[in-house]
């Protein structure tokens, strides 16, 4: 099987990147900073691997960080799926008729520009500290990427489509679900893949301010910080970010499935 050009620098490109970051990285931690400023703000990538991830006997490496990333995976996860819902259910609506988009979106705007951390007090009052709250915290900051992608996708359907639809009387519910759902489906999962990350963001804000119950990863995050465990604190947040990574491939991944053999966004999907 003959391997083109594009597809080994692709695979190629990433490496050389993440081979220059290391460099600059290690460069940095040895030639920039003494051993105790080393230790304390940049460890070496490889005292990361080793304390953060490879130190099992001591029980602060992998173990307990995977643990609290599944806890807090989860969370995204659910959070991520109702923001979904609520997101797809909004933009439909707003799609109907324009009173209906000038009414909605300014609160949809609201909700984005409104700091997270401002709300949590609010979360906690209304919801506790519980799985909810986190959930809330979640959906609130992955919602509206949803919400937009998701509305101009199905605002942006060939006009000449609809007169065709118009012109043979199609029922409203059958233009949107033949026509205006098929044509959005590139817009809302670029809304899923940017929601992912966000997603990933409102849970570990939840768990860093919903201090009740399983420890997530960030709480975690917040013990490493105050007893100066450096090394697993980069850990941790790297593994925070390959998760977020994790669900912006799979989505990527289900939009090309998708959308294969009839849109040509896919040859630019990962």
């Amino acid at each position: 099987m003959k391997v083109s050009r594009s597809h080994v620098i692709r695979v190629v490109s990433p490496i050389i990147t993440f081979g220059m970051a290391l460099s600059v990285w290690y460069f940095i931690s040895y030639f920039v900073m003494n051993a105790n400023r080393r230790s304390v703000a940049l460890p070496a990538p490889h005292d990361v691997l080793q304390h953060g991830f490879l130190t099992w006997e001591q029980n602060r490496g992998l173990q307990p960080i995977l643990r609290a990333m599944l806890i807090t995976g989860r969370v995204a996860l659910i959070g991520l799926i109702v923001a979904a819902v609520l997101g797809f259910a909004i933009a439909v609506v707003m799609n109907i008729a324009k009173p209906l988009e000038w009414s909605l979106y300014p609160y949809a705007v609201i909700v984005q520009t409104l700091p997270i951390l401002a709300l949590v007090p609010i979360i906690k009052i209304w919801f506790g500290s519980n799985l909810t709250s986190r959930t809330v915290a979640c959906v609130l900051v992955a919602i509206f990427p949803i919400i937009t992608n998701a509305l101009f996708g199905l605002q942006s359907t060939d006009k000449s489509l609809h007169e065709l639809f118009s012109l043979h009387k199609v029922s409203r519910f059958t233009r949107l679900r033949k026509l205006e759902i098929p044509s959005a489906m590139p817009s809302i999962f670029t809304g899923l893949r940017i929601a992912a990350g966000g997603s990933v963001i409102g849970a570990i804000v939840g768990d860093f301010f919903f201090r009740q119950g399983a420890i997530g990863i960030g709480r975690l995050i917040d013990n490493y910080q105050k007893e100066g465990r450096t090394t697993e604190l980069f850990a941790a947040a790297i593994v925070s970010s390959l998760f977020g990574v994790m669900i912006f491939v799979g989505f990527s991944f289900l939009s090309k499935v998708v959308l294969k053999h009839w849109h040509e966004t896919t040859e630019r999907v990962l």
